[in-house]
C-alpha cells in the first residue's frame, strides 16, 4: 500500500531542511527500490519497537518495517490559487497525496527572510489554508454547475454527488474547509472521488530553530492564538527543530541522545511526525514473524483478515480459508518462557495453550496482531 503525505508551507519554513532529515532515515532500496526514482519523494520507515522485539524472538535473518512516503512539494505564495509563483504546481502536486504536512514557522531569525517579515505562525497557516479554499471553490463552483443539469435529466448519481457538493460549496464560500462538512459514509466516498484539497487530512509540524527566539517558548500573543487555532480546528501537530534533526541523521544510535540534548533538542521529533503521519492515514500495522524475516504489514484502519491478506499476496484474498492470529505482545510473552525461544516454538506453544486464535472471514485486524495466512 503507497500512500503518501504532502510537505507543505511558506518559503523559508524549514520544509527543505526536514525533507532532507527524512530522506536520510530512508529505507534500504532493496526493500523498497521505487524509492530512489523520484529525487522529491522519500520512503521512510515507521519507528515501530515491537517489529523489533518479535525479529529478535525469531531471530530473523531481515527485519522489514511498515513505510510512508513523505513528498516535498513547491512553497506556496499568497495568489497561489491564480498561479502566483509555483501556485499551478502546488496545487497539483498536492491532489495527487493523501494527506498534508504544513510546516510552520515558529523561531524569529534575522538571517532567515520570511516572505511577509515579520514571523507569525497563525498567519502563515490562514495564508495557505485560504489559498486551498480558493482553488476549491473554484473547482466545485465550476462542477456543481455541471452536475445540476445532469441530476435535471433523473441521472441518481449526479443527484447524489449534487447533494454533497450543495453541502461543501457554501462551506467554501464563507472561507471554511470541506473537512468540516457533516456528511455520511456514502456522501464521504463520493467526496472523496473528487479529489478536494480541503479534504485531505492535516497535520501541522512546528519547526523550532535551536539558539533562536522560539514562538512558543516566547508564550506570548503569537503562540496563545495558534494554540487557540489548533484547539479550534482539533488538528494534530508535532513539534520538532528541522536543523537539529537534519544534523544528527548521520549520528549513531548509541550516541544520538546524547548528541540530541547538547543540540537543544528532547525528544525525536522525526519519530513522532512519521508516526503521526502514519495515524493521519488512517493506518496500522500486523506482523508475521519467522526466521526468515519479521515483517510489519500496513493495512487500512477497519480492515478484515481477507483484506489483510491481500497486503501479502492476493491469494490470501481472494483464497482466504482462516487465518491464526495472536496479539504481539502475547506471543512475546510466551516466546520468553521457553528456552531457546524461536517464533516456531512460540507459535506452537501459543496453540497449545489456546492464546492463538482462528479467525474468519469477518475478523477485523487489530493494530499489532501477528498472523499466518491459511487459503485454498
Amino acid at each position: 500500500m503507497s500512500l503518501s503525505i504532502g510537505i507543505v508551507g511558506m518559503p523559508n519554513v524549514g520544509k527543505s531542511t526536514l525533507f532532507n532529515a527524512l530522506t536520510k532515515k530512508g529505507v534500504p532500496a532493496e526493500n523498497y527500490p521505487f524509492c530512489t526514482i523520484d529525487p522529491s519523494v522519500g520512503v521512510v520507515a515507521v519507528p515501530d519497537v515491537r517489529l523489533q522485539k518479535l525479529s529478535d524472538m525469531s531471530h530473523s535473518a531481515k527485519t522489514i518495517p511498515a513505510v510512508v512516503e513523505f513528498v516535498d512539494i513547491a512553497g506556496l505564495v499568497k495568489g497561489a490559487s491564480e498561479g502566483e509563483g509555483l501556485g499551478n504546481q502546488f496545487l497539483s502536486h498536492i491532489r495527487e497525496v493523501d494527506a498534508i504536512a504544513e510546516v510552520v514557522r515558529m523561531f524569529d531569525d534575522e538571517d532567515v527572510h520570511h516572505v511577509e517579515g515579520e514571523v507569525d505562525p497563525l498567519r502563515d497557516i490562514e495564508t495557505i489554508d485560504l489559498e486551498l479554499v480558493l482553488a476549491d471553490m473554484e473547482g466545485v463552483g465550476k462542477r456543481l454547475e455541471r452536475v445540476e443539469r445532469e441530476a435535471k435529466s433523473g441521472d441518481k448519481i449526479a443527484q447524489a454527488e449534487k447533494g454533497v457538493l450543495q453541502k461543501i460549496f457554501p462551506l467554501l464560500q464563507a472561507g471554511k474547509s470541506a473537512r468540516e462538512a457533516h456528511l455520511d459514509t456514502e456522501e464521504k466516498m463520493i467526496a472523496r472521488g473528487l479529489h478536494l484539497l480541503t479534504m485531505k487530512p492535516i497535520l501541522y509540524v512546528l519547526n523550532r530553530k535551536s539558539g533562536t527566539v522560539n514562538v512558543d517558548a516566547e508564550n506570548g500573543a503569537r503562540w496563545k492564538a495558534l494554540q487557540d487555532h489548533l484547539t479550534r480546528s482539533r488538528a494534530g501537530w508535532v513539534v520538532l527543530d528541522a536543523g537539529v534533526e537534519r544534523d544528527l541523521s548521520d549520528v549513531h544510535d548509541d550516541e544520538r541522545a546524547d548528541f540530541r540534548r547538547e543540540l537543544g533538542g528532547s525528544e525525536d521529533g522525526l519519530d513522532a511526525l512519521i508516526k503521526s503521519g502514519y495515524s493521519l492515514l488512517d493506518l496500522i500495522s500486523f506482523f508475521t514473524t519467522g526466521e526468515d524475516e519479521t515483517r510489519a504489514w500496513t493495512i487500512r484502519r477497519g480492515s478484515t483478515a481477507p483484506e489483510a491478506g491481500a497486503a501479502i499476496h492476493m491469494d490470501f484474498r481472494d483464497k482466504f480459508i482462516r487465518a491464526e492470529v495472536i496479539a504481539w505482545d502475547k506471543l512475546l510473552e510466551v516466546g520468553s518462557l521457553l528456552r531457546q525461544g524461536s517464533e516456531g516454538q512460540a507459535w506452537s506453544k501459543a496453540r497449545e495453550q489456546g492464546t492463538l486464535r482462528i479467525e474468519g472471514k469477518e475478523y477485523v485486524v487489530q493494530d499489532g496482531d501477528v498472523m499466518e495466512f491459511r487459503h485454498g
